[in-house]
């Protein structure tokens, strides 16, 4: 059995002190990959360099919309430029973020579009957040499928079913992370059992939001484990067959990381 953790930040504190550890743990418990994330411009070199090292990780590059006002003058071309390096496969953290306001919200919907059209421009699927601010992000990415050559997964999903459904809709992924084993994660956890078998993701997050049985812990790539086996028995199939699926439409999803 495999997986693959989908979106984690080796680079962030409390992983980066021991990130060869944390990568092999992780494999030890079949972890066969894991995606890299950045969420500011100044992490992208290190962020691949880390790809670079490790031939089972990628990298993705783009700016998280809590950091939109610290990136004005971010648009497009950047993010091709970088997007270019073999080892990147993706195209974010991106998004809005209306819930802690730590950017302008017309500044957060700039610095989204730019990266949508990052996407087009390359073919690279985006990674998205988003949190309270359903409305706008399903009406900017709606309106950026219609216009053709974008896709994407929506990311750590914490949103309403009828979210996942218009995301579902035009194509994207859902990712579940370890919020799914919450006990008050209802909700999240009827949305877990609906999404379509080739259309669903595991990821960690971390080193955030460590799943049951390691709530209070530092979150870390093997983790993924555990709230895979969580959704699987929430869908009612063998871990073995939730694995396959999940790494199959991984690579479905970010071709490059197939090639």
């Amino acid at each position: 059995m495999t997986l693959i953790d989908s979106h984690c930040h080796l680079n962030y504190p409390g992983l980066i002190e021991r990130q060869g550890e944390v990568l092999a743990t992780a494999r030890a418990r079949g972890v066969a990959g894991f995606l890299n994330i950045s969420t500011r411009q100044s992490e992208w070199a290190d962020i691949i360099a880390t790809a670079d090292r490790n031939p089972d990780v990628w990298a993705t590059v783009g700016v998280h919309p809590h950091e939109a006002d610290a990136h004005p003058d971010l648009g497009c071309a950047a993010l091709v430029e970088a997007a270019a390096h073999p080892r990147v496969v993706a195209i974010g953290e991106c998004g809005l973020d209306y819930f802690y306001d730590k950017s302008d919200r017309a500044a957060q919907r700039e610095r989204f579009a730019a990266h949508i059209e990052a996407a087009r421009a390359t073919g690279l699927p985006l990674v998205v957040h988003t949190r309270n601010a359903e409305e706008d992000t399903a009406a900017m990415l709606v309106e950026a499928v219609g216009r053709g050559g974008v896709t994407g997964v929506l990311h750590c999903f914490t949103s309403s079913a009828d979210l996942a459904r218009t995301a579902l809709d035009i194509g994207f992924f859902i990712s579940l992370s370890g919020i799914v084993t919450f006990k008050n994660a209802r909700d999240l956890q009827d949305v877990a059992k609906f999404v379509p078998a080739d259309r669903l993701l595991v990821e960690t997050d971390s080193p955030f939001l460590a799943p049951v049985p390691n709530r209070g812990k530092t979150c870390e790539p093997a983790f993924v484990t555990d709230t895979a086996a969580f959704v699987a028995n929430l869908r009612d199939e063998p871990i073995e067959q939730l694995a396959a699926s999940t790494t199959a439409n991984f690579f479905s999803l970010f071709r490059k990381a197939a090639a």
